[in-house]
């Protein structure tokens, strides 16, 4: 159809793309482990419910997942890198890290 517009179906995760907690960037090391240790965290936006709008991890209840600044030395803002993770706060089911601002994800394996 000429001019109609298509929504694009949602991705998922590769439950097979995985990244080693060994080849996050430091910081990403760092933020994982404060994950476990319930902090303390360097903003207030760590922790919050990620709400998975581009519906690219499995489905889950909101509030499932929530969400960490991995911070990039240098800049002033939060930049693009994120842990997200699901399931109790500092014991989650699953974590996943993001490098482009929840374009992809992959899940960390310890």
């Amino acid at each position: 159809m000429s001019g109609a517009l298509f929504a694009r179906a949602p991705a998922s995760v590769d439950l097979e793309s995985t990244v080693s907690l060994g080849q996050l960037p430091k910081q990403g090391v760092q933020m994982y482990a404060l994950i476990h240790q319930g902090g303390p965290f360097a903003t207030e936006k760590d922790g919050v419910v990620f709400g998975n709008r581009e519906r690219l991890l499995p489905l889950k209840k909101r509030g499932y997942y929530l969400e960490y600044t991995v911070p990039t030395p240098g800049l002033s803002h939060r930049g693009v890198k994120r842990i997200v993770c699901g399931g109790q706060p500092t014991v989650p089911d699953v974590c996943y890290y993001t490098a482009d601002h929840y374009a992809s994800f992959r899940q960390i394996v310890p």
